[in-house]
């Protein structure tokens, strides 16, 4: 039996630690498995122009993440940001390895927002680890798109006593479009 656990962490840890990795919820498929990204039609574009980011911030979005040093996108989501400094995202990743998270934000400066951001890492339904995603990104003046940088670590949970906690940690950038109302 002990056999078999060890076997079922080191399976489960090569499984995710070979899967194509990104700036947001962790996605379980590989690169060969990736599809096209969705696109969103958005609406006539109207300036939201508030007096900062954390105004300029709030709405529903649009984002396109990268995985450095890789310029192809890793993944899709779409993030609603509220006036109360929570957000929430939802990512085109398979349901069964995660693929809703959630997090709060802060305002930095006039342009600048630092969002800290959580969700569960799964392997075909079970549950093996968390992630923490920080962010900075640029609110653009006119309110209609942000880029930023990340950092995500994946914290994986030992899955027997014989396994220790396995920590990877991946940067990469994010690409926004507002979603018009």
């Amino acid at each position: 039996m002990n056999r078999f656990l060890v076997g079922t962490a080191v399976s489960a840890t090569l499984a995710l630690c070979g899967m194509a990795a990104h700036a947001s919820c962790v996605d379980p498929r590989t690169s060969s498995a990736q599809v096209a990204p969705f696109v969103v039609k958005h609406g006539p574009r109207s300036p939201f122009g508030g007096r900062n980011a954390a105004e300029n911030i709030v709405g529903t979005w649009d984002v396109v993440y990268t995985t450095n040093p890789s310029s192809s996108p890793s993944g899709e989501a779409f993030i609603q940001w509220h006036s109360d400094g929570t957000e929430w995202e939802n990512i085109n990743y398979p349901v069964l390895g995660g693929n809703i998270c959630m997090g709060s934000w802060k305002l930095l400066d006039q342009s600048h927002v630092s969002r800290n951001h959580y969700g569960w890492l799964y392997n075909a339904g079970a549950l093996v680890g968390f992630f923490n995603e920080t962010e900075t990104d640029e609110v653009a003046w006119d309110g209609n798109s942000y880029t930023g940088t990340n950092t995500t670590t994946l914290n994986f949970y030992p899955v027997s006593p014989a396994t220790t906690n396995m920590v990877v940690v991946i940067s990469g950038t994010s690409t926004a479009t507002r979603i018009a109302p």
